[in-house]
Order: structure tokens, then sequence, then C-alpha cells
């Protein structure tokens, strides 16, 4: 018995619950929202036979004229969450109604890259993701900021901050912050903290230095900027929430159309 086989029998048939749960971290790349909570997961289908198993995913996004490129990168992250469980074999994703579906279906699932999918397309998909995950990590950073000032810290403080002075074994929801240049510890919520930190080490934010929070461009915050840089995350902040806000209508429009 191979150590594949042996992990997958260790972790068994998967759930439609399971896969929701490996599909919570994908997002929509223009919110920087989980698919999950935005309602896009339509329906799951797991098939288990021969000892091979098959999940089967529909999708459906706001609006049939969504960017076939983050069409594409919301399919293909969710096939590649998918069939990150040992007990899934395979997985194909089905994007419903939308125009570009078939060539989207059809890569995604033939494993093609995007500008095979797409020939005509002016650019690939490399450089829109990194942008829009720098307007994601940005956007993050606001909130987490924002938990700090709650707890107590100024922006001065917070700009200082590096990640050894965040202590991560506080209890679930909270985390404790060692003040630089203070004798005492303050205590601040851990959601937001948290899901920044999962995106700025996604992006190696702290290959080259510890140091918490950056500017848009990738550096450390100057404490005398630091009022100056958050003004701008919240920018970031507010239009991505504008955005959602948007999607969410049109994607609540659609759900509630009458079927033919």
């Amino acid at each position: 018995m191979t150590p594949e086989s042996t992990d997958k029998q260790a972790d068994g048939i998967p759930t439609p619950d399971r896969i929701r749960s490996v599909l919570e971290p994908v997002t929509d790349p223009e919110l920087d929202r989980s698919i999950v909570t935005l309602g896009y997961i339509d329906d799951i289908h797991i098939e288990d036979s021969e000892n091979t198993t098959h999940v089967h995913v529909a999708v459906t996004l706001p609006t049939a004229w969504c960017s076939p490129a983050f069409a594409w990168m919301m399919t293909a992250d969710a096939r590649d969450a998918i069939e990150g469980l040992t007990s899934v074999d395979n997985c194909t994703i089905e994007l419903r109604e939308h125009m570009h579906k078939t060539e989207v279906n059809h890569g995604v699932n033939n494993r093609l890259s995007f500008a095979e999918a797409f020939p005509d397309a002016e650019d690939g998909i490399t450089a829109l993701r990194s942008t829009l995950d720098e307007k994601a990590v940005i956007s993050r950073q606001y909130g987490a900021v924002e938990s700090l000032l709650d707890a107590g810290l100024t922006l001065e403080q917070i700009a200082r901050l590096e990640r050894s002075d965040l202590n991560q074994d506080a209890a679930e929801d909270r985390i404790a912050v060692d003040v630089p240049g203070a004798a005492f510890t303050v205590v601040a919520s851990a959601a937001e903290i948290d899901r920044y930190l999962a995106k700025a080490r996604s992006l190696g934010y702290f290959a080259d230095s510890d140091r918490l929070f950056r500017t848009p461009d990738g550096d450390p915050i100057a404490p005398d900027n630091a009022e100056l840089i958050h003004r701008r995350a919240r920018l970031a902040q507010v239009n991505m929430d504008g955005q959602g806000g948007v999607c969410d209508a049109l994607h609540q429009a659609r759900q509630s159309e009458p079927s033919d």
C-alpha cells in the first residue's frame, strides 16, 4: 500500500461540508472575499467508485459578464484547493450562466493556461493577480491596524511592530501584542490580524524583514508617515467594500430570477 493510498483511507470520502471548508480560503480576487461566503457555490457532487473519488462543483458568479480572468482565477483556485485533499483523486468545475463558460470550463478542467484558453486576450493573469493581491493585502492591513488601534496602540507604535511582537499563543480569538518601546502588552481581536498575516505570508512579505506592516510599495512604514499610509489603506478597503456591495446585490437579484 502506497503512502498516498494510506493517507486517502485515513482522510475518508469527503463530504460537501468538507469541500466547502477547503473552498473558504478561495476568494473573488476583485473583492477579496470567500466564494463560499459570497454564495457562488451552487452545487457539490461527490462520486466515489472503484477507489476513485471525483468531486464536481458548480459555480455561478454575480453576472454573466464577470471578467473571464476573474472567473478563471476562482475556478482554477477552487479546483486546486479541492484536489489538495488526499481523499480526492480529481475535480471538475462547472461555471454556469457566464458568457465565457465554455472557454473557462474547457481550459480549467483540461489544465490549460489562461493564454491557451483565451488566445486573443492581450494580457495573461499573472500581473493582474499580483495587482489584486497587493490591493487585498493593503485592505486587510487596514482592518488589522484598526484592531490594534481599538486595543489602545497609536499609529506610530503600530508602524514599529514586528511579527515577534505578536503572541499567537493567546486565547484563540485574541492576540497579545508587546508594545514597542513600552513595558506592557495589550490584547487585541485576532480575526483581522490573522486574516492580514495569512495574505502577507502568501505574498512573501516577511522574506527579508520582520516588520509587520508595509507601504503600498512594500517598504516598512516610517512612523512619521503612519497616518498617511493608514488613510491610503482605508481607500483600498472602502473600494473593496463598495464593489462587494454591488456584487452582493447583483448576485441576490440573479438568484431570485424565476427559472424557465
